[in-house]
């Protein structure tokens, strides 16, 4: 298999993991919502948007890395490079939110509380 075939193929397969996990965590998170919740603290409505924003979180780190290998290696010029620049930001803004929305705290904000506990 040529190499620009197996590129290809490796693209189109991290596309469609992505997706995968994206539709699978959708189908995880509500099997769950009609579960009872596991403890009395947490409601079942944010136990399924806790799982669902980790599922999109986790779809989109695939799609990126989708778009990186298909990017470098097909069409390494600026203007593919600016897209896929825009893409990246894009998606590390969507990812951003969603870790905020569902922590209540930046990605970031982690390590520092971490190390401010040890």
């Amino acid at each position: 298999m040529p190499l620009r075939e197996f590129v290809e193929v490796a693209g189109n397969g991290a596309e469609i993991a992505g997706v995968a996990l994206i539709v699978g965590g959708l189908i995880f998170a509500s099997v769950r919502l009609a579960l009872p919740a596991a403890s009395a603290g947490e409601s079942r409505y944010r136990r399924y948007r806790h799982d669902l924003g980790r599922a999109i979180l986790l779809g989109l780190e695939v799609l990126v890395a989708a778009d990186i290998v298909r990017t470098v290696a097909f069409t390494p010029t600026m203007d593919s490079v600016m897209v896929l620049a825009m893409i990246v930001a894009i998606r590390a803004f969507l990812s951003w939110s969603l870790a905020l929305e569902l922590d209540g705290r930046w990605p970031w904000q982690r390590a520092e509380q971490q190390s401010n506990h040890n």
